[in-house]
């Protein structure tokens, strides 16, 4: 039997264990360890300690725990309540205005915590239920909460892309810079959906009453205007530092964390309970990261050994005959693909291996690969039957939100994601013009 016939029962192996419904790292570490002792026999039982080594000499691991505790602390502590009632406030008078709003509030949430998780639970609980009593129409704003809280994952400081930049051996800072404009283009294009849809249609939004709006006078609306101060601090503390020069990678994410905290008990939300469950999560959340990174170092070690990398190239350049532009699709294609059954931690763990010594020797830089990557993830968060973002959603949407509308609602905005994925695509720069213009100083 070849190497490369090997490798493709591997990963057909590992396919088998996840479709049964085995935990990924189980699924991983369990297929590297059968076919590593089948390969190589007792010599294999070095590389689970090899891996768990190149695990723990990993600092950039470090910021994964910091940046969890500061998303489950900003839902928990229910710091979000004054930033939406600001935006409530001021976007309220237009048509459509609570849902601009509420993808405000997820691009603010998404810049605080790096996590889809985070701004899914407060668009769902404290956004939803205010626009569907205002008479928004369910089926566009559970699509708004869910388009929202996916910009988590690429607007930084961005959990998945640190995770990309450990697996792929890529600058996270770099990574960051790249994440923002792609971040900000899909939210703007969200927006501008919404503007256009409720202009056609005012009444899938109608804007506040007059009743409503002079209930609030001027003095209230610019003390309102100080909910924004928190999250500027919060955003500033970490990313600003750290583009500044001031402060590395794990220390933004420290500062982060701390800031967060603090907030939380300067406006008195920092009770006993909130900070045991918050650390709770957090240990639970971060020890799933390594034990996947691990399994995963241990499963990339195995699928390397056997020549995976150069099997699929010749298979897109040789056999299929596949130009450089048409094996970036296909990739694409198939993160898609595996998105609808896998979440985008395993996704990363499975392609990463294969993709990016391929992505380098095609030519194409792979912080930009990154970020299509992680646009990708968006996409497929959303997309049926298993996407991340669509049981999320139906575990916490108020009554009256059925499964058929949640699916319903995501239709315009996994489109305009793809619309963002190919605007990415034929102008790479949209990514890269930042990380290249602030790192050439």
């Amino acid at each position: 039997m070849s190497y490369q016939l090997i490798a493709i029962l591997m990963f057909v192996s590992m396919m088998f264990m996840l479709i049964t419904g085995q935990r990924i790292f189980a699924a991983l570490g369990a297929v590297a360890t059968i076919f590593a002792l089948i390969l190589w026999g007792k010599g294999a039982s070095e590389m689970p300690f090899h891996a768990a080594f190149v695990l723990m000499n990993w600092y950039a691991l470090l910021t994964l725990p910091m940046f969890i505790f500061m998303g489950y602390m900003f839902s928990e502590a229910g710091i979000a309540d004054d930033l939406y009632r600001m935006f409530h406030v001021w976007t309220g008078p237009v048509n459509g205005g609570l849902a601009i709003g509420t993808m405000g509030l997820m691009i603010a949430i998404a810049a605080m915590n790096g996590l889809s998780v985070a701004g899914m639970a407060i668009g769902a609980t404290i956004a939803l239920p205010e626009m569907l009593k205002r008479n928004y129409d369910k089926v566009m704003i559970t699509g708004v909460v869910q388009g929202g809280s996916s910009l988590g994952i690429m607007v930084p400081p961005s959990v998945v892309l640190v995770l990309y930049g450990m697996i792929a051996r890529q600058p996270v800072g770099r990574l960051w810079l790249a994440g923002v404009f792609p971040g900000l283009l899909l939210g703007g294009l969200m927006i501008a959906y919404i503007m256009i849809r409720c202009a056609l249609n005012p009444s899938l939004g109608p804007a506040l009453s007059r009743e409503e709006r002079e209930k609030i006078d001027w003095p209230e609306r610019l003390r309102l205007l100080k909910a924004g101060i928190l999250p500027i601090i919060i955003i500033f503390s970490m990313t600003g530092l750290f583009l500044l020069g001031i402060t590395s990678l794990v220390e933004c994410s420290a500062v982060g964390a701390a800031t967060t905290l603090i907030a939380a008990f300067v406006k008195g939300r920092l009770t006993r309970e909130i900070l045991v469950k918050t650390l709770r999560e957090t240990l639970s959340v971060s020890c799933m990261f390594m034990w996947v990174i691990l399994a995963a170092l241990g499963f990339s070690a195995v699928f390397d050994g056997l020549g995976a990398v150069h099997a699929i190239e010749i298979l897109f350049h040789e056999k299929w005959g596949l130009g450089r532009w048409e094996i970036i699709i296909l990739m694409q294609l198939t993160f898609i693909a595996m998105g609808m059954f896998l979440d985008d931690t395993a996704m990363l763990i499975i392609v990463a291996p294969l993709y990016v010594p391929l992505v380098k020797k095609l030519g194409f830089d792979p912080i930009w690969f990154g970020i299509l990557y992680t646009v990708t993830c968006q996409i497929a968060y959303m997309t049926p039957p298993f996407g991340y973002n669509l049981f999320l959603m139906k575990a916490m949407a108020p009554e009256g939100v059925s499964l058929g509308d949640i699916y319903r609602s995501i239709i315009p905005f996994v489109i305009i994601m793809v619309f963002g994925l190919a605007l990415l695509m034929i102008f790479p720069q949209i990514a890269l013009w930042l990380p290249n213009l602030y790192f050439a100083r």
